[in-house]
């Protein structure tokens, strides 16, 4: 019994130094760096991050910012959270550009960094669908501007809760790895349509923003000369889904 307690006194000694130094893995018995949790050392064998599909990344649970997985379909590499997002870590230095295919879709508007900005879904989500859910109703979308779009599609399914409708459309969207998409704003819808040629896959007619004007109206936009104008909710109109980045 003496031995037995003295090799579990001893056991949790040494959990205890390990948790407090942190923990070296390696060959040679090296204790870990004094700066590091975890530190491991080889030569010969590499770190292995948890492997899945895209499918099974976007299924994580409330991931932690900071969380680091290797994708093995689609656009495979190291992704990581960073709080409202996944984001490939790109092994390559060149630039973004519009109309490039990244995250899921073609990019068509890049902010000052060069490093952020919106992706269209490569085809149109529906030919044909009403604003509204059956009912007209205010649901305070009335958001404008690069990034306003996914807070006024969140309003708009929150008001107006399952169905089928443009914003519903997009916020159930799933393409390319990606859940985040939604029905772009008046200012983003325009943005889109300037660069319709380099995204492509638009039909004729007029396309759904997520803008609302007011209980009965909001703001769509016609792909063939460009005007914007408000209209009744209850018209059917397509719709091409974004997603910032």
């Amino acid at each position: 019994m003496k031995t037995f307690l003295q090799t579990l006194f001893f056991f949790l000694l040494v959990m205890q130094m390990c948790f407090a130094q942190g923990v070296g893995i390696n060959t040679t018995g090296a204790a870990a760096d004094a700066s590091a949790m975890l530190d491991v050392s080889s030569t010969t064998q590499g770190f292995l991050l948890p492997r899945m599909t895209a499918a099974q990344r976007t299924a994580i649970s409330s991931p932690a910012a900071g969380l680091l997985v290797f994708q093995t379909d689609g656009t495979s590499g190291l992704y990581y959270y960073d709080g409202s997002a996944w984001n490939l870590i790109s092994a390559s230095a060149e630039p973004l550009a519009i109309g490039d295919f990244y995250q899921g879709g073609i990019i068509f508007y890049l902010d000052g960094t060069g490093q952020h900005g919106l992706i269209a879904a490569q085809s149109d989500q529906s030919a044909g669908i009403q604003w509204f859910n059956g009912t007209f109703v205010t649901t305070g979308a009335t958001g404008d501007g690069v990034g306003a779009g996914a807070a006024n599609t969140t309003l708009i399914v929150s008001v107006q809760g399952a169905g089928s409708y443009a914003a519903q459309l997009c916020n159930d969207l799933t393409l390319g790895g990606f859940s985040d998409w939604y029905l772009p704003s008046k200012f983003e819808l325009n943005l889109m349509f300037e660069q319709r040629t380099t995204i492509g896959g638009f039909g004729s007619g007029s396309y759904w923003s997520s803008t609302e004007v007011n209980t009965w109206d909001a703001w769509k936009q016609a792909f063939d000369l460009g005007g914007q104008a408000f209209i009744g909710k209850n018209f059917g109109f397509r719709v091409r889904a974004v997603r910032a980045f």
